[in-house]
């Protein structure tokens, strides 16, 4: 059967670089969800579906098939079979996702797509609901996060690395007001699913960090 992780968190504690390297580790599929929802955009853009029209949208998924596969340690993403990788990466299609994510009929297509994804291989998948919505049982839960602080100055250091003039105090009332929206948003807030094991990376560099998840999956799953 299938093995299945599900990794969730606030924003800028990492999640994504970690899931990426534990999958390459464990030989595992990464599902990245924001890829997901950007070749849905890609899709109804490039078909003309009026994007102000839920009924239109919803038709239109009807036609979709997407997926994410890797190729010589590359993430590749397909729409009807078709390797759309860099396509959904435009400026355009970056502008418009956010905007059809928000819609239901989306989130319970790609709800669908990605269990399916889960059901057919081994998968990494992160996000903020993915424990308690996307994949309530999968087969590891893990809560992955860090002190708002930590995550402030990570930002902060990484910004001032490519020659930003950045404030850490704005950083970090950033972050906390997206932790804010995230946690008390009506559609899927953030919170750890009750079986999670709770993973604090405050202490811990990238490396260190996809050496525990690695762990804990092996841990896991053997039992």
């Amino acid at each position: 059967m299938p093995v299945s992780v599900a990794i969730d968190g606030p924003a800028g504690a990492g999640k994504s670089t970690v899931a990426k390297k534990a999958a390459a580790v464990l030989g595992f599929t990464y599902v990245d969800t924001g890829a997901v929802y950007r070749s849905v955009t890609f899709f109804c853009d490039r078909a003309g579906v009026n994007k102000d029209d839920d009924a239109a949208v919803s038709k239109a998924l009807e036609g979709l098939s997407a997926d994410i596969s890797f190729k010589d340690g590359a993430q590749h993403v397909s729409v009807n079979g078709e390797d759309v990788t860099d396509m959904i990466r435009t400026p355009k299609i970056s502008s418009l996702t956010s905007f059809y994510a928000a819609k239901p009929c989306v989130r319970a297509f790609l709800l669908e797509l990605q269990r399916e994804m889960a059901r057919s291989r081994d998968v990494i998948m992160d996000g903020r609901d993915i424990g308690t919505v996307v994949l309530p049982d999968a087969d590891v839960k893990i809560f992955l996060t860090a002190s708002p602080e930590v995550r402030a100055k990570r930002r902060y250091d990484e910004l001032r690395a490519k020659g930003e003039n950045v404030s850490f105090d704005d950083i970090l009332s950033s972050v906390n007001q997206r932790d804010r929206q995230d946690s008390e948003r009506s559609a899927a807030p953030l919170k750890q699913a009750e079986d999670a094991i709770y993973l604090d990376t405050g202490d811990m560099d990238i490396d260190a960090a996809v050496q525990r998840v690695v762990d804990i999956v092996r841990n896991e799953v053997c039992k």
